[in-house]
């Protein structure tokens, strides 16, 4: 049986391990060894869920504020891996919390730089658009929870203006025929907001490609 396989059942099987190698940034004697050994199993989706429906996601806040240079990069590390390994479970996550985030990153600043540096990520924005193409309506809408707070933030980066306003017409167009199956005050007054922003926003004079004609995947149809 492939060793890959065989390491998944495990895992399936006893979820619980990461409450065990989590906690262990807690110990500076052990947060090297239990931080490499979570990586390697939040490449498993399954205990990346678990990870994410776990106590554990409001202690990594506090495991970076960790004043040990090395541990902290550590868990960045390990958040990093967290929050762009498995896009669908990721933007599940972010739409089902995101009023606790939004409310915590205002009382406390360690949360606000985490998502401040999500949000200010260009890779992690293809990453939303891509999702906004998936076939699947709820992580669509997921995604959509989630793209919302890059079109949404203030300071965007260059990089991100850029993107959004080469692909203007496209993107608004998507959001004018994307609905849900049910009346939501909420997801209209979203998306009213969302179409407002990327309508006004000012090009920027770093050139970006049509994301029609770039090489990585990217949000370039829209077949829904």
């Amino acid at each position: 049986m492939n060793s890959r396989l065989i390491a998944s059942e495990y895992l399936e099987n006893n979820l619980d391990i990461m409450d065990a190698l989590i906690p262990g940034y807690e110990d500076s004697d052990i947060a090297w060894t239990y931080g490499s050994i979570s990586r390697e199993c939040i490449r498993h989706q399954s205990t990346a869920r678990y990870v994410f429906e776990s106590k554990h996601m409001k202690k990594f806040f506090d495991y970076l504020q960790n004043p040990n240079f090395n541990i902290a990069s550590d868990v960045q590390a390990t958040f990093k891996e967290l929050l762009t390994r498995h896009k669908s479970t990721v933007a599940e996550f972010l739409s089902a919390n995101y009023d606790w985030l939004l409310g915590d990153m205002q009382l406390d600043r360690s949360k606000s730089a985490v998502m401040v540096r999500y949000v200010t990520s260009l890779d992690n924005m293809r990453i939303m658009m891509n999702l906004l193409r998936d076939s699947n309506k709820t992580i669509k809408l997921d995604t959509f929870h989630v793209f919302k707070l890059f079109v949404a933030n203030q300071n965007k980066p260059p990089e991100i203006i850029s993107i959004l306003a080469t692909n203007r017409g496209k993107l608004l167009r998507f959001f004018g025929e994307f609905n849900i199956d049910k009346e939501d005050e909420q997801f209209e007054a979203d998306k009213s907001q969302i179409i407002k922003e990327i309508a006004t926003l000012q090009s920027t004079d770093r050139s970006y490609q049509d994301l029609d004609n770039c090489d990585v995947p990217c949000f370039h149809t829209y077949s829904f």
